[in-house]
């Protein structure tokens, strides 16, 4: 033990000698610290968690690697080991002294980074600074005995110095210490996990943004340690006292066998992508980090109040204040300008009533169709239209919650997902046709995943309780029995009831689809929060109308589907001509339905649509008179049904809405608060109020004035982060 003492009290007295040392440790990682903090404007955001991890990366890498590799190489020329051989100590003593030496003369600068990110960009103090420790700790060890190894396997400097930077510039560059990840393609960030550096990246920044301890980062952890372990083990058998001593050319093999721990790490991961779901997640919340002021611009609030000329400060991805006026300077908040001038702030959009999976036309090879990647894509497409927020009300269970914990994480950007789940019906009821023709095996399967038929009361309420378990956000029950060339069995009322009745005692709001009277009496006696569709075929009573807005409960009317099909039935696609539409649609679904629609394949199916009666004055006094009893309005397009592309969805609703006498503030009132409302989401969207999320639409001109203003979209906030609306299709 006196030796392994004495040796790292001599190693500390030499290297703190050394001026190249002490730059290296000390006044090179803080030029990268500053420079790094200035050109990433760390005040404005967590952008500081990721200077902080490119500088301490940088530190390690140069601490392993030069300070342990290239400088044991220079001692053994200098024949500073030889006088080592003749005293009675093995390797061993030196190999730990120079771990350590290396340790203590980097932690100091640790907590120096720390403590000037704390205190001259105001970044709090980590509560997991424990785990940051240690785990910067167990990184040291792990590549001071890689630049051990090195030192051992190499008979030059020279040679040690080829070998130091072709490991060395590998792990700068890619590991994102000093390009982000976020600005790799997809098939780099693959290639990346192979990088020990980039563990170390993504492990700091976890822990600085999410908090994480050493055991959600346990994977990289053990490979540095057995990394360090293995290093030190290797650089015992092989250490070389004197430079006459040459080894041969095999056993620089063994610097492959100290990385084999990456090595299995990355190709665990080329099959898990943890991560590089993890790497996707950390960037998506650095890009909701930043401080900005959007200022200039008539705000919409949301729950009907407007101010004229406001600003609005968006701070770590909430909304941290609203001025009426231009606000503060901006550089008292730290923020970057935003001149809206002309614009109208409003919150993100909400489309209630969607088909995520179903693609809205026809695809000329359906076999290619992967219903998953299209629920992804059409996520992309409504954020890129300002849609912030969709209700799925009848997808496959398994995929639509996969697609919601994908877009939840941030691992993949789209606008948030609510979901109701698989449909509960009848057998032979509305929901089921669409599997009919399909074999007995097949059909199965998916009327498991999108339907619930229960054969009696209480296997309805467990239906209903299964799906709680499995974490859907409502339910969603048909009532429907059609009419013209489409007819169904209806849902008993009494399975209907116990379906209802679960379903609030589960605390889940209850849509139910209606088609006619019968069915919205029968919703509103079973105190649905919403009703799907109204009818577009007979008049609601007025009566109906008060009980809803006595109940609070929320009325859906979708004329955008409505329109479509009987657009469809005429054999129209004027709707897939609208500019979002086109900027968000697929080119081979537009396409393919223009197509199908002009040819006689689809003769059948357009009469059939033409037989289903759809009067849309109907659905539109329905709606006019709703709003006159109080009812609580809220938009849905239906989309996924023919002609209903998925993005722009609201925008036509509300232009639908506008020409039936709905006054524009009212239908932008039902496309945010209200609909935030129906969602039980409205504490933390729907309107632009301090401490709400940053969900935002900036678009041109006044859609007080002209709804089309909608469609004229300036920016795209969500959650804080400003919206690259170009690259969002190019995420998968």
């Amino acid at each position: 033990m006196k030796a392994y003492k004495a040796l790292i009290a001599l190693d500390l007295k030499l290297a703190l000698r050394n001026r190249s040392v002490i730059f290296f440790n000390y006044l090179f990682p803080l030029v990268f610290f500053f420079i790094f903090g200035q050109a990433m404007h760390a005040e404005r955001g967590a952008a500081m968690t990721m200077v902080i991890a490119m500088v301490l990366i940088i530190g390690i890498l140069g601490n392993g690697l030069f300070g342990a590799g290239i400088r044991a190489v220079q001692e053994r020329e200098a024949n500073i080991l030889r006088r080592y051989k003749v005293t009675p100590i093995t390797p061993a003593p030196l190999l730990i002294a120079s771990v350590v030496t290396g340790w203590i003369l980097y932690m100091p600068n640790v907590i120096l980074i720390f403590t000037l990110a704390h205190v001259l960009y105001g970044m709090p103090w980590p509560p997991s600074m424990v785990s940051i420790l240690t785990f910067i700790t167990v990184a040291i060890v792990g590549f001071r005995a890689i630049g051990l190894i090195i030192a051992s396997i190499v008979n030059s400097m020279q040679e040690s110095q080829l070998v130091v930077q072709l490991i060395y510039l590998p792990m700068l560059f890619l590991s994102g210490a000093t390009f982000p990840l976020a600005m790799f393609p997809p098939w780099l960030l693959v290639i990346t996990q192979f990088v020990p550096a980039t563990y170390m990246v993504t492990g700091i920044q976890g822990m600085l943004l999410r908090h994480e301890g050493i055991v959600a980062n346990i994977q990289p952890t053990l490979a540095l340690l057995v990394t360090g372990l293995v290093g030190l083990f290797i650089s015992f058998k092989l250490f070389r006292w004197e430079k006459e001593e040459k080894i041969r050319a095999s056993a620089k093999l063994w610097l492959a066998a100290v990385l084999t721990p990456f090595l299995l790490l990355g190709f665990w991961q080329m099959h898990a992508r943890t991560g590089i779901a993890k790497t996707k997640v950390l960037n998506r919340q650095l890009a909701r980090s930043d401080t900005f002021l959007i200022r200039g611009a008539r705000i919409f609030i949301g729950d009907g109040n407007v101010i004229e000329n406001g600003s609005v400060l968006v701070r770590g991805g909430k909304i941290a204040e609203v001025y009426d006026g231009e606000g503060p300077d901006p550089k008292s908040l730290n923020a970057e300008t935003v001149e809206a001038a002309g614009k109208t702030i409003l919150p993100g959009l909400i489309d209630v009533h969607v088909h995520l999976g179903a693609p809205g036309g026809f695809y000329p090879d359906t076999s290619k169709y992967d219903a998953e990647k299209s629920m992804l894509r059409n996520l992309a497409a409504y954020l890129y239209s300002g849609v912030t927020t969709v209700r799925s009300v009848g997808d496959g269970l398994d995929a639509i919650l996969k697609v919601r914990s994908a877009v939840t994480s941030g691992e993949v950007l789209g606008s948030d997902l609510s979901t109701c789940g698989p449909l509960f019906t009848a057998a032979g009821g509305h929901g089921t046709e669409y599997f009919k023709d399909l074999p007995p095996t097949v059909r199965a399967n998916l009327e498991k995943q999108f339907t619930r038929i229960p054969a009696s009361a209480g296997q309805a309420r467990q239906q209903v309780d299964e799906l709680k378990t499995r974490g859907v956000d409502c339910i969603k029950a048909i009532l429907e029995a059609g009419a013209g060339g489409r007819v169904y069995n209806r849902l008993d009322t009494g399975l209907f009831d116990a379906i209802a009745q679960q379903a609030h005692a589960d605390s889940l709001p209850l849509s139910v689809h209606t088609g006619d009277v019968r069915d919205v009496a029968d919703a509103v006696q079973a105190q649905a929060n919403s009703i799907e569709h109204g009818s577009f075929r007979e008049k609601i009573p007025d009566a109906l109308f008060d009980q809803m807005a006595k109940q609070g409960a929320f009325y859906d009317p979708t004329l955008s589907v409505g329109e479509a099909f009987k657009d469809l039935a005429a054999g129209k696609t004027d709707l897939l001509k609208r500019s979002l539409v086109q900027q968000v649609g697929p080119p081979e679904l537009l396409r393919g339905t223009e197509d199908a629609l002009s040819s006689a394949e689809t003769e059948s199916m357009r009469k059939e649509f033409a037989q289903y009666p759809i009067d849309m004055p109907i659905a539109i006094d329905n709606l006019k008179r709703a709003r006159e009893r109080h009812v609580l309005l809220v938009t849905g397009s239906d989309a996924g049904n023919f002609l209903v592309i998925h993005g722009p969805t609201v925008q036509h609703e509300l232009q639908l809405w506008v020409r039936a006498g709905i006054p524009p503030a009212v239908a932008l009132q039902a496309a945010t608060w209200n609909a935030a409302r129906l969602l039980r989401i409205d504490n933390h969207t729907g309107s632009i109020h301090p401490g709400n999320d940053a969900d935002l639409l900036v678009v041109d001109g006044n859609p007080l004035d002209d709804i089309t203003a909608t469609e004229r979209i300036s920016m795209v906030v969500f959650k804080g982060e400003r919206i690259d609306r170009t690259e969002l299709f190019n995420q998968h």
